[in-house]
């Protein structure tokens, strides 16, 4: 996991929050990752030790993280397209030529949130594509880090950031082991083809 603080900031999220296991991918990554055409590009922003590049590799999509530290993703996939780059600090590394941001069929964002990106964030996805993204949400200053605003999901922000979007799922609430409060959403960026079978018989809704 890569954190929204400096690496000397006490109150960066805890690195074991996405699970019993911290190379184990998101559970709503995994429900939602059917979503995705296959063969679809994934791009991880903030991608950490690489959990969910390597998901989806093993599944047949090219991949691209991008996270300050790719140290640990490099030695787990050393033939993925991999990222160094302060994206709070700098511009946004994604591009191509000058302006044009590169699209991808899905974009997977977990347990970061830096406001800023979030035009970069969208631009990312392709018409037809995807989003899921999972982070803390406010109420998680009561059990832990984050405990910052900044860092912090208010309520229903996601389904603001994705109005335009067609949103597939959408959670807020609590966690357990560790206690957590968070928000995820996946949603689809309207226009394009449509996803690849919304509906995931493995989740019945």
């Amino acid at each position: 996991m890569s954190n929204p603080a400096k690496p000397d900031n006490t109150d960066k999220a805890a690195t074991g929050a996405h699970g019993s296991h911290p190379d184990a991918p998101s559970p709503w990554v995994v429900r939602w990752s059917h979503l995705a055409a296959p063969g679809a590009a994934v791009l991880d922003v903030a991608c950490g030790g690489g959990r969910h590049l390597a998901w989806f590799a093993e599944r047949g999509h090219p991949i691209t993280g991008v996270d300050r530290d790719t140290a640990a993703a490099r030695v787990r996939l050393p033939g993925a397209e991999l990222i160094t780059a302060d994206i709070e600090a700098n511009p946004w590394p994604l591009t191509r030529g000058t302006s044009a941001a590169r699209q991808f069929g899905l974009v997977v964002v977990t347990n970061y949130l830096w406001r800023p990106l979030w035009p970069h964030i969208l631009e990312s996805v392709a018409p037809g594509g995807v989003l899921i993204y999972e982070t803390f949400a406010a109420g998680n200053e009561t059990v832990g880090r984050p405990s910052r605003p900044d860092f912090l999901l208010q309520p229903g922000e996601l389904l603001r950031v994705c109005a335009d979007w067609q949103v597939v799922a959408y959670e807020n609430g609590t966690l357990a082991a560790p206690a957590r409060f968070v928000q995820r959403i996946a949603a689809v960026r309207k226009g394009g083809v449509k996803p690849f079978d919304a509906h995931n018989p493995s989740y019945p809704l």
